[in-house]
């Protein structure tokens, strides 16, 4: 598929309107989406006043939506092509908490005036990512103010199998996929926060993190009638491990000191390390809990998908009977304490 018009703003582009917008890019885009992969494809996109959708039997629809500001959840001076990406990303990543397969999604974009070249940026990198997941726009809204996006997006999963954060039980392990952290860090590499040990390939492994995270979906898909509960981890594992544990009525213990971090975050001072692994923010990694029976399947599942998935790996890392909800963290010892959610920019 050829993607060369939209290498470039055209060049009699002079005036941004709503349907100029949809006609030369999004909706061009969408319909060559359509005839190259319409196994999810709807039945009616783009162009009209709804979407039609196909409803298949033994299926359920997953639905979320998250919106993201400039200069609150990514620089107003970013790269477009991964603004585009990651806000898409971000509601997959909430499709695959709940084990859900993306089918398609709607995009509500507020815009300044005279962005065209931006807004080619930012088509590229969205269509980029859904062509990886077969996630097709089905339709949205663009008006002109201060540059918003919101995106709606849907998923399907068979009827019964959805994975919600309600399900942890006491002596289930917890387990987290991939590393955390390095979104946090190079977000205070940018701040200017702390004293940071970093290389320019350092740098470049964590911008990555931040700017362009891939949704675990293949993982979320695998773990349907495996993990007992779940959640994507947007605002810091030890914040949303807190929804598991109120949704469910349970309280947690956790290692501090084994939480998954990549090698450049190891190198930072311990301090630094513990604020992004546990609290940072912009992971977008699968934190889960299972019955333990389900170690040697996770460690398949591991192998498989070519994902670590790290379980706290002692004997007291585990969901514990609480009223509170509360996160007791071992680190030299134990102390209690109410789990913290980090706070976008």
């Amino acid at each position: 598929m050829t993607k060369q018009f939209l290498q470039s703003p055209p060049s009699n582009t002079h005036k941004l309107g709503e349907f100029e917008l949809i006609r030369d890019i999004f909706k061009t885009r969408a319909e060559q989406m359509m005839k190259a992969k319409p196994q999810h494809a709807p039945l009616l996109g783009i162009g009209d006043d709804g979407a039609v959708i196909a409803s298949r039997p033994n299926e359920e629809l997953v639905i979320t939506t998250d919106m993201l500001v400039a200069d609150r959840h990514f620089f107003a001076d970013a790269d477009p092509y991964l603004v585009g990406k990651k806000s898409l990303a971000v509601n997959l990543s909430d499709l695959a908490a709940m084990g859900a397969k993306p089918t398609g999604f709607t995009l509500a974009l507020a815009l300044p005036k005279q962005r065209q070249a931006w807004l080619h940026g930012f088509a590229n990198g969205l269509f980029d990512l859904a062509e990886l997941f077969d996630c097709h726009l089905i339709g949205g809204d663009t008006c002109q103010g201060p540059l918003t996006i919101s995106i709606t997006a849907f998923g399907v999963i068979p009827s019964g199998q959805a994975i919600n954060r309600s399900g942890a039980q006491v002596g289930d392990s917890i387990w987290v996929s991939g590393e955390l952290g390095d979104a946090r860090l190079a977000l205070a590499h940018h701040r200017n926060e702390w004293s940071l040990d970093l290389e320019s390939k350092d740098l470049d492994q964590v911008n990555q993190r931040l700017h362009s995270p891939l949704p675990r979906v293949a993982l979320g898909i695998a773990l349907r009638g495996i993990a007992t509960s779940a959640l994507d981890i947007s605002d810091g594992l030890l914040g949303d491990l807190r929804h598991i544990l109120e949704a469910s009525h349970v309280g947690a213990q956790i290692n501090i000191d084994a939480l998954p971090r990549s090698q450049v975050l190891r190198r930072q001072a311990q301090a630094i390390q513990y604020q992004c692994a546990a609290s940072g923010g912009d992971d977008y990694e699968l934190c889960f809990t299972t019955n333990p029976n389900q170690h040697d399947n996770i460690a398949k599942l591991s192998v498989e998908l070519g994902l670590p998935l790290t379980q706290r790996n002692s004997s007291n890392d585990r969901i514990m009977s609480s009223t509170l909800h509360w996160i007791a963290l071992w680190s030299m010892g134990l102390r209690s304490m109410q789990p913290r959610s980090w706070s976008p920019r």
